[in-house]
């Protein structure tokens, strides 16, 4: 009979702890629950993120290619144009040679035509 008092005794000593146990185990399977439920919601928060950035400089690396593409193409045609003036400077140039050498018929014709170094360009 002492045997089965002692255990019974013992039982509800140990009732109160083994309590607190399943408690604290719960409220640690509540907390680790909650942690990795933060985590899941932070990474996909940052992986959202990172997509949203990575869709922002694909944007920016295009707007780029196009931009270097259209500065290519404004430099050779700015070749073209300055070889076009060159050429017509040269032609205005020579007129205003034989306007000179042809001067001494007719000066007021010649006269009424402006010069080179008055043109503007």
């Amino acid at each position: 009979m002492a045997a089965s008092e002692t255990k019974t005794n013992l039982e509800g000593v140990l009732k109160p702890f083994y309590q607190r146990a399943s408690e604290a185990e719960d409220r640690l399977s509540r907390l680790e629950a909650s942690v990795a439920s933060n985590r899941d919601a932070g990474s996909e928060e940052h992986l959202k993120t990172i997509s949203e950035l990575q869709a922002k400089l694909e944007g920016a690396n295009a707007e780029l290619a196009s931009e270097r593409e259209k500065a290519k193409k404004l430099a050779v045609e700015n070749g073209k144009l300055q070889y076009r003036v060159i050429h017509l400077v040269q032609a205005i140039r020579e007129g205003d040679a034989k306007l000179e050498s042809l001067k001494g018929g007719s000066e007021a014709s010649a006269e009424a035509i402006p010069k080179l170094e008055n043109l503007r360009l």
